[in-house]
């Protein structure tokens, strides 16, 4: 009768808590459910192929059409090229580097230096963005005499790698030692064994650690203010100024002529987020280690 009691009290405590759990997860979503709402309705309203094939407005267009009635000309399609070209570079850069720190963390745990480097690492991750957007300045923008899309790269690159190499350590730590000593034994070189059978059977936390790595970094603005300054025109030259989705939003905000564009790059932005996300919950599903 005891124990009958006890098991009914526990049922009951752990109902409790499922529901309190369900209740306060949903009450932290709230505030998120009336952000997108805002978006989207105000979003659509300039969501049009101009959007995507016009670069940004001046002030002046922009203030003729809203006397007029009309709908802001013009659209971000040099923040669309500028994000590409930016967040592509920091890629190039960081992917690379983010995998080779990765593999040496996970395969020389316990030493001095290895140690040092993860701490670095976390270091890293805890760093504000604005930080990095001067050190990243001091780096590059200042021997280089000139804003750059390079400089930008190198910002988010900067703010990417930490998740890169976490993704990679971790989940190279996960994978069987049999795998290691399974293709050392049959005569391959750390080399190929790396490359060829531990990354490809970790591919999906590794792939999915640089999609979220590349969406937290689609967002960020204070560092490409300090290094890409923006650009009114198209181009894909990564040693002159360039614009960004994030940094025209900035723009749009200081001019209230342009201030509708807002809504409109912001849904941009967020559903370039939102597909990465899923993309990166679609690899980790499918390729689980």
């Amino acid at each position: 009768m005891n124990q009958s009691s006890s098991i009914e009290q526990r049922k009951r405590k752990d109902k409790t808590i499922r529901h309190l759990v369900g209740f306060f997860s949903l009450f932290a979503m709230i505030p998120l459910f009336f952000i997108l709402w805002d978006v989207i309705s105000k979003g659509y309203k300039n969501f049009n192929l101009r959007l995507f094939t016009e670069v940004t407005p001046s002030s002046m267009d922009a203030l003729l059409a809203i006397s007029n009635g009309d709908p802001i000309p013009g659209g971000i399609l040099n923040g669309m090229t500028g994000t590409i070209l930016i967040v592509g570079l920091a890629i190039l850069f960081s992917v690379p580097l983010g995998l080779f720190i990765g593999i040496y963390l996970a395969d020389n745990q316990g030493k001095r230096f290895a140690g040092l480097v993860s701490y670095l690492t976390d270091l890293l991750q805890g760093m504000p963005s604005i930080v990095i957007g001067i050190i990243a300045y001091a780096w590059v923008v200042k021997p280089l005499g000139s804003y750059s899309a390079l400089a930008g790269s190198v910002a988010l690159t900067i703010m990417m790698l930490p998740m890169i190499v976490r993704s990679t350590e971790e989940t190279l730590k996960m994978l069987p030692l049999s795998y290691k000593e399974a293709g050392l034994a049959l005569g391959s070189s750390y080399t190929n064994v790396v490359f060829r059978i531990l990354i490809p059977s970790g591919f999906g936390g590794i792939f999915t650690g640089i999609l979220l790595a590349i969406s937290r970094v689609m967002g960020e603005t204070a560092p490409l203010m300090l290094t890409a300054l923006g650009a009114s025109v198209v181009h894909w030259k990564m040693m002159e100024p360039a614009s960004a989705i994030p940094l025209l939003i900035w723009d749009f905000y200081n001019d209230p002529n342009l201030v509708d564009l807002i809504w409109s790059s912001s849904l941009l932005l967020l559903i370039v987020i939102f597909l990465l996300n899923w993309i990166a919950k679609i690899v980790a599903r499918k390729w689980k280690v």
